[in-house]
């Protein structure tokens, strides 16, 4: 490996408090929007470096506070999901997509294969690895593993309004998610839906499939509308109330390893 792909590949990802003992392993896969230089901004305006589509903004905060609440390892992506979106696999359109709601991404166009595959060596493989370390650890030393990717969602997507407040997303293992939706009641101030605004029909649960239903491990992804986060006292606040959904199922689950599940 060349010394700048090695470089590449450790400026990609972070892993905050990798030894904690808690039952969740934590992602934010669009925790930054961050473009590296050798990709020259990817063309894309000032604003639209720092829009929704180039990450999700408030997802980080809350994942931060999370980990702290649950003692949890978490992994985040240091990159912008328009260069590479670790929550999509290589071979999928919107990996590294031209378009992003009305946001052209002019340096997404016309990939060649080269440099398709530099992305996905030096973002995507970099943050799959760290996770792969990270539940590998769990699953040696027999410690329970309850995956939780973390995301959050714009109020008005394609000139529609978003009402629900609170997704509670899940693919074919829907046993964290049935917990956390019976008891949304309370939290009776939020409107808290399943599978929305996305579904797996949207390409939204990969980081599910691959990390945690590969493993047998309970999983769930959570995603908050980004309006309810626009400072760092709304990021806490929403995550203690993500505790009180989340830790019911936790108890109702109580994971006794990777797999016990």
């Amino acid at each position: 490996m060349s010394a700048a792909l090695d470089t590449a590949r450790q400026e990609a990802v972070e892993v905050i408090n990798a030894e904690g003992q808690g039952p969740v392993v934590l992602l934010c896969e669009h925790a930054s929007h961050h473009i590296p230089e050798r990709y020259e901004g990817l063309g894309l305006a000032a604003e639209d470096r720092l829009s929704h589509a180039a990450w999700d903004p408030g997802a980080l905060g809350v994942a931060r506070e999370l980990s702290v609440l649950l003692d949890a390892p978490l992994i985040a992506s240091r990159v912008s999901r328009l260069v590479y979106d670790c929550n999509r696999p290589p071979e999928a359109p919107s990996a590294m997509t031209e378009r992003s709601e009305a946001i052209e991404v002019p340096g997404n166009r016309n990939l060649s294969e080269a440099g398709r595959s530099e992305r996905e060596t030096s973002v995507y493989r970099p943050f799959c690895d760290s996770v792969g370390a990270v539940l590998d650890g769990r699953r040696d030393s027999k410690s329970p593993a309850v995956l939780v990717t973390v995301h959050s969602f714009t109020p008005v997507f394609h000139g529609r309004e978003r009402p629900v407040e609170i997704g509670i997303l899940h693919d074919a293992d829907s046993r964290v998610a049935d917990v956390m939706l019976a008891h949304a009641g309370d939290l009776p101030h939020r409107r808290i839906a399943r599978n929305e605004p996305y579904g797996p029909d949207d390409g939204v649960t990969h980081s599910l499939r691959l990390h945690g239903l590969s493993r047998n491990l309970p999983n769930v992804m959570i995603e908050i509308r980004n309006d309810l986060l626009t400072t760092k006292d709304d990021e806490a606040a929403l995550a203690r109330e993500v505790m009180q959904l989340l830790v019911p199922a936790l108890d109702a689950l109580k994971p006794g390893g990777p797999q016990d599940a």
